[in-house]
């Protein structure tokens, strides 16, 4: 059986898609980016929009009763890879070892610099 996980404290998004969708023991969240809880656009440096981006992603793992130290698998995609070393030192700051798995990409967005999409998963 699969729930959704929602939370007012990230992007309530703009599309027909969750937020997250619980499934067993596990969490799969939607592409975040930097918009606040009502949906907005916040832009800013590549430093700012990485941590309003996390943030949500933190406030969704919540929501769904998991921690950061949850997060097994994350997807990554940057409006430019040139911003690839000032992303990670935000980034790295809100996960601990071992850091989940990843992949990173330039990819074409529309605004933005930074879209987060994870997948959480609770084994014990």
């Amino acid at each position: 059986m699969r729930r959704a996980v929602n939370t007012k404290d990230a992007s309530i998004g703009s599309g027909p898609y969750s937020q997250g969708v619980a499934v067993g023991n596990m969490v799969f969240i939607s592409g975040q980016g930097p918009l606040d809880a009502a949906g907005n656009i916040v832009s800013g440096t590549i430093e700012a929009e990485t941590k309003l981006t996390m943030d949500n992603i933190q406030a969704i793992v919540e929501a769904g009763g998991y921690t950061m130290d949850d997060v097994v698998k994350v997807g990554v995609y940057l409006a430019s890879l040139a911003d690839f070393d000032r992303f990670n030192a935000v980034y790295q700051t809100y996960f601990n070892s071992p850091l989940p798995a990843r992949t990173c990409v330039e990819a074409g967005l529309d605004g933005i610099k930074v879209e987060i999409d994870a997948i959480v998963c609770k084994t014990e």
